[in-house]
């Protein structure tokens, strides 16, 4: 087992290790102690992954382990991660929404914050050599704690198969769960605003997912045959009430999540260009985050001004790649946060969705201050817009393509 960057027993005086409590993070414990011999703090976020958070304080005592955090970071989550996000439309490559990549710097941040508390010189997290969210913790890292000494297991040990895992949990007495001793269908990932599955069957494109994979939404076929409509009250571009109702940020994702799951609204299937260069096969439900887009988007096509949001389009993509690459605290992501921010001062409305068998239809849209005029969009006879305006308006915008045209 070679160490990377000259790291070896004694240099690590104490690591804080992001812990699920689960049969990788529990063999990544075990290995800290016995590669590095130094002390490990156990930091375990629930970000509303479904799971239980709190079992994993017993697994870690027993291990040895004497300072254990268990925060719930859920309302932070939505508030400061999540909702900045929204506030851009924002989606990678046109299709995924950003679940995983918007909680790592979150959890790291966190990883940070607590390294600082206990006086730990080093962070080490279970992400894999071959995946983005390495690069996502460490960059988080490094932009907050420059000096910190990163522990990834997977790009050192030599466990690098199911049965060399297991092996390893027997020799250690680490209780390896029934499920994990044969091949687990697919990894998943999930926290209050998506579901990611990858891997194993999946890693096939061409392979439909079994439905007996979802966990968040029913399948359309399976939906309600009655639509069901829901209001979405925004306030500067953050969603604030659900059919009336004021809700934190993360009790709207929650209801928000309830009514698209129910109407199988939410699942993507796609192949996605990692930051390390491969291509991989992922399937998402979002279904809060896909009623939440829909909404802010109408929202906002009555209160924002157009080159405001034309600006702010052109931008999208690059904030998503920033996101889905690990650069949330980067100066880049800031600046244009600034942005996107001033754009959504007057994002004040309500939209009214329907949802029907995996389709989020956008019915209505209101707002106290709309920049939607009646008054100039009427087909019937009207004193405000002069149609002989724009006569010259077409003249002049022809200009240069006439002269374009005689020159050649």
């Amino acid at each position: 087992m070679g160490m990377s960057k000259g790291l070896g027993k004694g240099d690590v005086k104490k690591v804080v290790l992001a812990y699920s409590g689960g049969l990788d993070t529990s063999i990544i414990l075990r290995w800290l102690q016995d590669t590095y011999g130094c002390e490990v703090v156990t930091f375990t976020a629930d970000i509303g992954q479904g799971e239980e958070v709190e079992p994993a304080r017993a697994k870690a005592e027993m291990m040895g382990i004497k300072e254990i955090y268990i925060d719930d970071l859920t309302e932070e989550f939505v508030r400061d991660y999540v909702f900045p996000m929204f506030r851009a439309n924002t989606v990678y490559e046109g299709v995924y929404l950003l679940g995983t990549s918007i909680a790592r710097p979150l959890i790291a941040k966190r990883l940070i914050e607590i390294a600082e508390q206990t006086g730990a010189d080093a962070i080490s997290h279970g992400a894999t050599g071959k995946g983005n969210d390495q690069v996502r913790f460490e960059l988080t890292a490094y932009a907050l704690k420059p000096d910190v000494k990163v522990i990834a297991p997977w790009r050192e040990w030599d466990l690098n198969s199911r049965a060399k895992l297991i092996d390893y949990a027997e020799k250690h007495q680490i209780p390896v769960p029934k499920d994990k001793r044969g091949e687990s269908p697919y990894s998943m990932d999930a926290n209050l605003l998506h579901i990611s599955y990858e891997g194993k069957a999946l890693e096939d494109p061409w392979t439909e997912p079994d439905e007996d994979m979802f966990r968040m939404t029913v399948s359309p076929e399976a939906a309600p045959v009655t639509p069901e409509y829901v209001e979405i009250d925004f306030e500067k571009g953050d969603a604030v009430a659900i059919n009336g109702e004021r809700l934190s940020p993360a009790n709207i994702l929650r209801r928000l999540n309830d009514l698209g799951g129910k109407h199988g609204c939410g699942r993507v299937d796609l192949v996605e260009n990692r930051f390390v260069g491969m291509k991989s096969r992922g399937v998402y439900e979002t279904p809060g985050g896909t009623l939440l887009l829909a909404a802010h988007r109408a929202v906002e096509s009555i209160t924002l001004d157009r080159e405001a949001m034309h600006l702010r389009d052109e931008m999208m993509p690059r904030y998503a790649t920033l996101i889905y690459n690990g650069f949330w605290f980067a100066p880049e992501r800031e600046a244009l946060q600034a942005l996107i921010d001033k754009t959504q001062e007057r994002v004040t409305g309500t939209a009214r969705l329907k949802l029907y068998k995996g389709n989020v239809i956008v019915v209505g849209r209101k707002a106290p201050v709309s920049l939607y005029s009646m008054d100039h969009v009427t087909f019937e006879e009207d004193e405000v817009y002069d149609q002989c305006d724009a006569e010259g308006f077409i003249k002049l915008n022809a200009l240069r393509l006439r002269l374009g045209r005689m020159a050649g």
